[in-house]
């Protein structure tokens, strides 16, 4: 990864945490904004928002309404008095919504991905003062996501956030999108003061996955919650599965649990703070054994090289990963973790006696 950027965020603006966008995926009508609104105005702080220009995949799907939507949301503005955001992903989009009074942007994550348009859209937003979520890329790049970021935050935009939506791999279990929580756990400790929410519905994909996620966002010291809210979801022109009805979402609200993120009782502190310490000294155990074993692959490398065989040895990797996944398991870590690990230490393995093998002799 390339040197990042600081950031400059509004602290003020930011401090207004939590962030809630609550509304439908689309703007289908004014009777279905008009429907959803009336039940979402009894919610406190909520931005109301609906999707008004879809980048779906397929070109038979809805693309949404267009312009004449963001009439609709204008009018939910000023009847319900409530903020209302949409998603815009070009610089005609920009200037329309402005126009309209939209009061919150998001950047989609099909934008995010391209820096092309995302400068496109920085360039646009030069002199204005709204604020701009940018939601993470469709593939678990967190370099492109800090990208988009720092070139919104570098035409002046310091109301700035990010949504955290999951990301497409082959694999995503249970979910649309696999949440990868780790990557929103980088950003927000390189970027302390960037508000990150997550977009609870798209990580989700069903209505009934939205409470546990949601839950683990809170879990996580996430800074708000996008949930994608309908009047009635199974006549939903897009994502249907994956949009609450007002009174599920005021449920899953109130079954939310707050935690707190320091504790003043003295003993917990005390017992914390004996706990990370053990942890810290089994960290740098761990740092010493790992750079020991670096040595040894320093050393199989130079003998490689020596006897000129190749550095890969798919066999050997396979039985190293079959012993440790099954030793994991009998001491009950997560296959998954271990692997992610391991292959972690294999590609910088690979890499040191790749580095070896390049020396001229």
């Amino acid at each position: 990864m390339s040197e990042q950027r600081n950031l400059n965020i509004d602290s003020e603006w930011a401090a207004q945490k939590p962030f809630h966008f609550f509304g439908p995926c689309s703007a289908e009508s004014p009777e279905q904004l008009e429907a959803t609104a009336k039940e979402l105005v009894q919610i406190e702080g909520n931005i109301f928002r609906a999707g008004v220009w879809k980048p779906r995949t397929r070109p038979d799907s809805f693309q949404g309404i267009g312009e004449e939507a963001l009439r609709w949301l204008a009018d939910i503005k000023q009847r319900y008095k409530l903020k209302v955001a949409t998603e815009v992903a070009s610089p005609e989009h920009l200037e329309k919504a402005l126009k309209a009074g939209i009061d919150v942007l998001w950047i989609g994550a099909r934008t995010t991905v391209n820096p092309f348009t995302v400068q496109a859209l920085a360039d646009a937003m030069k002199g204005i003062d709204i604020p701009v979520f940018v939601k993470n890329p469709i593939n678990p790049d967190l370099s492109l996501w800090m990208g988009a970021l720092e070139r919104i935050n570098k035409a002046g935009i310091q109301k700035l956030g990010a949504i955290h939506r999951g990301f497409h791999l082959n694999e995503n279990g249970p979910y649309r999108n696999s949440p990868n929580w780790n990557l929103a756990i980088q950003l927000k400790a390189a970027h302390p003061t960037l508000p990150v929410i997550c977009d609870a519905s798209h990580i989700s994909g069903k209505a009934s996955l939205i409470p546990q996620v949601a839950q683990k966002a809170l879990d996580l010291d996430m800074d708000g919650l996008m949930i994608e809210t309908h009047y009635q979801p199974e006549k939903a022109l897009s994502d249907k599965e994956q949009q609450l009805t007002p009174k599920q979402l005021k449920e899953t609200l109130a079954a939310l649990v707050q935690k707190k993120t320091s504790c003043a009782n003295q003993e917990f502190l005390n017992q914390l703070e004996l706990l990370r310490a053990e942890i810290d000294r089994v960290d740098d155990e761990l740092m010493d054994r790992i750079a020991h074993r670096m040595e040894i692959v320093k050393q199989i490398g130079e003998y490689k090289k020596k006897n000129q065989v190749t550095i890969l040895q798919l066999e050997r990797w396979k039985e190293i990963m079959d012993r440790v996944t099954k030793n994991g398991k009998a001491l009950g870590v997560e296959s998954d973790f271990i692997q992610a690990f391991f292959n972690a230490i294999h590609d910088e393995s690979i890499r040191q006696q790749t580095l070896i093998h390049s020396k001229e002799k």
